[in-house]
């Protein structure tokens, strides 16, 4: 189902599109603050032709990948990634990578990894959060804008939903942990596993808990 009507949640990409605009991306991330496992960016191109209708009504409910169940996000993720006129790229940076950089610089990393997979190139980017100093488009840094922007929040889901696939796959690798549940986050269960198995290949070793002396990077 397709409506003529945009909705709220493009405005901000109206805006550019209005002016010629035509490649517009949204990027974002998942996995700033776990203890374990990558982070993952996501940048996502929608459609400019939708300021002349065609909304594809599919994604009407597409939000912040934290406000979607699970269910939610996996159906988001098959229509954007199926879809033949979006456009998206993914990036991961590994733990190894975040210790040794910091979790700040290896966020921007995987974001601009991300961008410079997506095919055409966007003339601007809309960023969730703070802007980044190291990205090379022209950028509008929104606060919340997972929520704001269709855009911001369709890369939101997929590398919501591309790190959580990989967080179950490396439960797998390295039972015990319970990281298809937590994800890497730093729950009772998670710190527990750490205190009985010690640390594994994929934790930050860099990160409270598991360098105490050191105040936490995020």
């Amino acid at each position: 189902m397709r409506s003529g009507k945009l909705p709220d949640r493009l405005e901000f990409e109206r805006a550019l599109w209005s002016c010629g605009v035509t490649c517009v991306a949204g990027v974002d991330e998942a996995g700033r603050g776990p203890l374990a496992g990558p982070v993952v960016a996501a940048a996502v191109i929608l459609p400019s032709v939708w300021q002349d209708g065609g909304f594809d009504e599919r994604l009407r409910d597409l939000n912040d990948s934290k406000q979607l169940t699970e269910a939610q996000r996996e159906a988001f993720f098959a229509i954007l990634t199926a879809h033949p006129d979006i456009r998206f790229g993914i990036a991961t940076v590994d733990a190894a990578v975040i210790d040794r950089i910091n979790i700040l610089q290896a966020t921007h990393r995987a974001m601009n990894e991300a961008l410079a997979r997506l095919r055409p190139a966007p003339e601007h980017v809309l960023v969730d959060g703070r802007p980044v100093k190291s990205m090379r488009f022209p950028q509008t840094a929104i606060v919340k804008g997972d929520s704001l922007s269709y855009t911001v929040a369709a890369a939101s889901v997929l590398a919501k939903v591309t790190r959580d696939r990989m967080m179950v796959e490396f439960d797998r690798q390295f039972p015990g942990y319970g990281f298809a549940e937590h994800k890497g986050y730093g729950t009772p269960q998670h710190l527990a596993a750490i205190a009985k198995l010690g640390p594994c290949p994929i934790h930050r070793r860099s990160f409270a808990p598991l360098k105490p002396d050191q105040s936490e990077l995020f």
